[in-house]
């Protein structure tokens, strides 16, 4: 299948820096020089979740021209080739074949001209990469570990890149079998690479010929695959650095992937890298997105966010921003189906990477549930008979003169609140109306926020517009008036039906909220609040306690002006932010304190 939109609109390279328009950050702070690699975290696209291994130069070029077009302006910079850019598409050839790689005489990959006619003549990937920079992009490709297994086979005779000739040592000419080492072999890939041994001279002379080769095609970004996580080579790493050291045109240097991997572990390495993965490969299932918040907070706490790297800084990596138009683990053909991620969840996945960049800003960034969830990831709102013992849990809870709340009264350390209001009667309406809501209250998500609590608009319990606890708009509409009884049940009186206060439980076996805070270069505080459950939940956090992870910040008496981003709305606070988050959702606000 050919494409000319964008296959993948993939974020691979991990922490954006926020800035008041998400993933919007002014061009300047991307200049990159020779001297400093990585200064901010690289952005690009990579064709990995589209298209599998089986890309073509055609598809490829035309990624690139949208990412040009429509992503350049915001930072992004990198297009990336991925795995097996060197097989040939023919029947029998997947991703553990052997025997189906196109290899140059001294046992190198070079590419399939079958997909990527341009390498014809023993150019390589030239001709693409002039066609990305003339696109004011920078060129990448994915590398695998050491040596093919069938190169190793045909035991091919190692280029001595100075020389231009075989690699001969002490009279003799090295070749593939003295230097690969089988038994340690990709794990994911056994039929595809193994280690070189790094120890020997002609094993470090094939590395430095791979490498170089790469630079004279104009690569800018190399992704080195099976050498890091469960398959670190810290040999091979150090070598290939040492390598890219010395290169006149920089190349940057990124890990992957990242099962099993430690701050402890990313400590030994980021020194000698540009980027290194974190996790496994990151697909469009809420589980994977789930799984990127604990190793997230475990790197921003060990300081490993903007560390020292490869002539210039490293960056944590969390794979890739599955979104768009993809394909399917293992498939040979792509894309073909919309990425199974919501748009809630596509949401809350972009700004956990948008909040998690730390650098000598001062930045702060920490992830700490300094936040109230109202239902607290332990309670959802649902509906039940009224005649129902469950139902009677209610009870007032008086915040000041002017406000107060109805909770549930369980003894929970943060039981779930309801705002209580008078309902919305305008003067015009028949005294009947009037007569018959007396004494009725609508129950908002927050104080402030016009989200009001609906009953089943059908009068069943298992409507799905409910969805366990739905908030919509204030409206003078009986299925949002409440009553309040002494026996402590909580009465809508359109249905008939009471609330009740539900445990939940996430279908990922985690049922939590979480908070992030950031703080920019203009002095705003940026505030996450993730839902992680699977219902919606109201949020809030008071200023008071923001500041107890603000140290610096004296928020005593202060009053804020703020701004949500992914819903517009925009408002004043000086005790409380709250909101209604979607299930599996997140919601941002700007906030600008005096």
């Amino acid at each position: 299948m050919k494409m000319s939109a964008l296959g993948f609109f993939s974020f691979f390279f991990f922490f954006l820096l926020f800035a008041p328009s998400l993933c919007r950050v002014p061009s300047e702070t991307h200049l990159q020089t020779k001297k400093e690699h990585a200064s901010t975290p690289p952005r690009g696209w990579n064709s990995y979740d589209s298209f599998c291994w089986t890309i073509s130069e055609e598809e490829f070029l035309q990624n690139a021209e949208i990412v040009s077009n429509r992503l350049k302006p915001h930072g992004y910079e990198y297009v990336v080739v991925d795995y097996l850019w060197y097989r040939r598409k023919v029947p029998g050839a997947y991703v553990d074949s052997l025997g189906f790689d196109v290899i140059d005489e001294w046992g190198r990959p070079i590419p399939d001209p079958g997909r990527w006619p341009s390498s014809i003549g023993g150019k390589g990937f030239s001709e693409v990469a002039n066609k990305v920079h003339s696109m004011g992009l920078k060129f990448g490709i994915h590398v695998m570990r050491g040596i093919s297994l069938q190169a190793f086979s045909a035991d091919t005779p190692i280029l001595d890149a100075a020389k231009g000739s075989a690699y001969v040592e002490s009279g003799r000419q090295w070749r593939a079998k003295d230097i690969g080492l089988k038994e340690r072999a990709c794990a994911w890939m056994s039929h595809g690479f193994m280690s070189v041994n790094t120890k020997l001279e002609a094993g470090r002379a094939f590395l430095r010929s791979l490498y170089l080769q790469y630079a004279e095609w104009g690569v800018d970004f190399v992704k080195n695959d099976c050498v890091f996580g469960d398959d670190l080579d810290i040999n091979e790493i150090t070598f290939v650095s040492e390598v890219l050291q010395k290169l006149d045109r920089p190349i940057l240097y990124s890990l992957s992937p990242g099962t099993s991997v430690t701050p402890a572990m990313a400590k030994e390495i980021s020194g000698l890298v540009n980027m290194y993965r974190i996790t496994g490969d990151d697909w469009d299932t809420w589980r994977d997105v789930l799984s990127h918040f604990d190793v997230t907070r475990d790197f921003s706490n060990a300081k490993m966010i903007g560390a020292n790297g490869l002539l210039g800084k490293s960056w944590p990596d969390l794979d890739m921003l599955p979104l768009g138009w993809l394909t399917d683990p293992g498939s040979n053909e792509g894309p073909h189906r919309t990425s199974n991620l919501n748009i809630d969840e596509q949401r809350s996945q972009m700004t956990l990477w948008s909040m998690a960049k730390r650098s000598r800003r001062k930045e702060k960034v920490l992830s700490q549930d300094f936040s109230e969830g109202r239902m607290l990831g332990k309670r959802a709102l649902g509906l039940t008979t009224c005649k129902d013992p469950k139902a009677n849990g209610w009870s007032t809870n008086a915040l000041d003169q002017n406000l107060e709340q109805i909770c549930w009264r369980e003894k929970l350390e943060e039981p779930p609140c309801l705002y209580k209001r008078k309902p919305l009667l305008s003067s015009g309406v028949e005294m009947i109306y009037k007569q018959r809501y007396e004494g009725t209250l609508h129950l908002l998500a927050s104080d402030g926020l016009e989200l009001c609590l609906d009953a089943s608009p059908r009068r069943r319990l298992t409507s799905k517009e409910f969805g366990g606890g739905s908030f919509t708009p204030c409206k003078r509409d009986a299925n949002q008036m409440w009553e309040l009884n002494a026996n402590g049940s909580l009465v809508n009186s359109y249905s008939g039906l009471c609330a009740t206060a539900d445990l939940v439980k996430d279908d990922a076996g985690s049922s939590e909220v979480r908070s992030w805070i950031a703080t920019g270069r203009r002095g705003e505080i940026y505030l996450a609040f993730f839902n992680l459950n699977p219902v919606m939940t109201v949020m809030s956090a008071k200023l008071a306690d923001v500041a107890k992870v603000l140290p610096w910040k004296n928020m005593k008496g202060v009053s804020c002006k703020y701004h949500e981003i992914w819903s517009g709305k925009s408002g004043g606070t000086k005790q409380l932010i709250s909101i209604a988050v979607a299930k599996h959702g997140c919601s941002l606000f700007v906030l600008t304190c005096a």
